[in-house]
C-alpha cells in the first residue's frame, strides 16, 4: 500500500477575499478525494519558522467557504530577506521543520512575493505547490487571481456611491484604488464603475492634459466628473496619488475637487461568487499535482481553464497592463480620459 500522503498549507503577504476558500479547497480534496493528512501552518511562512502549526480535520473546513480573511492567519514574513545581524539561517529552518512534521508537499497560497518565496524553497528541496491569490491580479502566468474580483465589486460600488455626492455638489471627485505597480484593478473598477479618468501606473500621464479634458467637461455643462487613480502611479514619494491628483486638479482647473482613498476596505470582507469558485478550483488542482507528485509548480488560470506552470518562471515578473490593451482602447473610444494622448 501506498504511504499515506502529509500536506501542509500556509496563506501568507496580504489579506484578500477568497483565502478561506482556498484552504477549504485544498483540504477538502486532500481529505475526501485522496486521504491525506493535512496540516495547517499558522502566519504564513514565520509558522514554519516557528513550528506553529494545527491539524486540520474535515469539519474544521466546513462553514469557511464564504469568510473574509484567513482562519490560518498570515503575515509578511520574507525567509530569504537577510535582515540585521541575526545567525539564524531561516529557509534551513524551515526546511527543518518540514522535515520534522514529515510533509509531503506545501502549498503556499500568496501573491508574487509567496511564490518567489515558494520558488526559493523548492531549490532548498522542498516539494512545494503555489496558489496565486492578490487583490491586484498582478501574478505573472495566471489570467487572473482570486481575490481580484471581490476587490473589483467593492470598488466599483464605491465609485458607484461617489456619483451621487459629486452630482449633488457639481464638484470633482478623485477615488484612490488598490494595486502597487499594475493599474488592473484601477482600469477595471474605472470602467465599470463610470469612472471619466482613469490613471494607471503602466501610461504616463500628463496633467495638463487631465485638467484640460475636465475643463472641457465643465464646458459642455456636465456637472461633475469622476477621476479614478491607482496608488501606484508616478508622485511624490509622501504623498497619496489622491491627494497629489486632487491638489493639481484643483489648482488646475479652479473647480472644487475631493478625494476618497479606499485602502484596505477592497481587501476584506466576504469573497464573491466566481472568487470562491476559483479558489476551490486552484485548491482541487493543487491537490491533483500533489497526487501525481508533479510539485515545484504553480496552478494558474489560462481562459476558462485550470492549468498549472513552473514555480520558476514565474519568479519576479509582474502581470502589467499592456500599454495596447482592448479596455483601455474602449475607454479612448468612450471618450474616457486615461491621462495622456494616445
Amino acid at each position: 500500500m501506498k504511504k499515506q500522503k502529509k500536506i501542509g498549507i500556509l496563506t501568507a503577504g496580504g489579506d484578500c477575499p477568497g483565502l478561506n476558500a482556498a484552504i477549504r479547497g485544498v483540504g477538502k480534496t486532500a481529505i475526501v478525494k485522496y486521504n491525506m493528512e493535512v496540516v495547517g501552518i499558522s502566519s504564513g511562512f514565520l509558522g514554519l519558522i516557528n513550528k506553529d502549526y494545527i491539524p486540520l480535520e474535515e469539519q474544521m473546513l466546513s462553514g469557511i467557504l464564504t469568510l473574509g480573511g484567513t482562519i490560518l492567519g498570515t503575515s509578511r514574513e520574507k525567509p530569504f530577506k537577510k535582515t540585521g545581524h541575526l545567525s539564524i539561517d531561516k529557509p534551513k529552518l524551515i526546511k527543518a521543520h518540514y522535515d520534522e512534521l514529515g510533509l509531503d508537499c506545501l502549498v503556499c497560497i500568496g501573491g508574487n512575493g509567496t511564490q518567489k518565496t515558494a520558488a526559493r524553497l523548492v531549490e532548498e528541496g522542498l516539494n512545494v505547490i503555489g496558489i496565486p491569490k492578490t487583490i491586484d491580479n498582478d501574478v505573472w502566468g495566471t489570467d487572473q487571481t482570486f481575490g481580484f474580483d471581490s476587490a473589483l465589486w467593492i470598488a466599483t460600488d464605491a465609485i458607484d456611491r461617489l456619483h451621487s455626492t459629486a452630482n449633488s455638489h457639481k464638484r470633482i471627485m478623485v477615488i484612490e484604488i488598490m494595486g502597487h505597480h499594475a493599474g488592473w484593478l484601477t482600469l477595471y473598477a474605472g470602467m465599470a464603475g463610470g469612472g471619466d479618468v482613469i490613471l494607471i501606473p503602466e501610461l504616463d500621464y500628463n496633467m495638463d492634459v487631465v485638467n484640460n479634458y475636465l475643463l472641457e467637461r465643465a464646458r459642455k455643462k456636465k456637472p461633475y466628473s469622476i477621476v479614478v487613480v491607482a496608488e501606484g502611479i508616478e508622485k511624490p514619494k509622501k504623498q497619496s496619488a489622491a491627494s497629489f491628483i486632487s491638489e493639481r486638479i484643483e489648482e488646475g482647473t479652479g473647480i472644487e475637487t475631493r478625494k476618497t482613498i479606499l485602502g484596505y476596505i477592497q481587501r476584506g470582507g466576504s469573497p464573491s461568487p466566481v472568487d470562491r469558485l476559483l479558489a476551490t478550483r486552484f485548491g482541487a488542482k493543487a491537490v491533483d499535482l500533489i497526487a501525481r507528485e508533479d510539485y515545484g509548480r504553480m496552478v494558474i488560470k489560462k481562459g476558462e481553464k485550470i492549468k498549472d506552470i513552473l514555480l520558476s518562471e514565474v519568479g519576479s515578473n509582474l502581470k502589467l497592463v499592456p500599454p495596447d490593451y482592448s479596455l483601455i482602447k474602449k475607454a479612448r473610444g468612450m471618450d474616457i480620459c486615461m491621462g495622456c494622448k494616445a
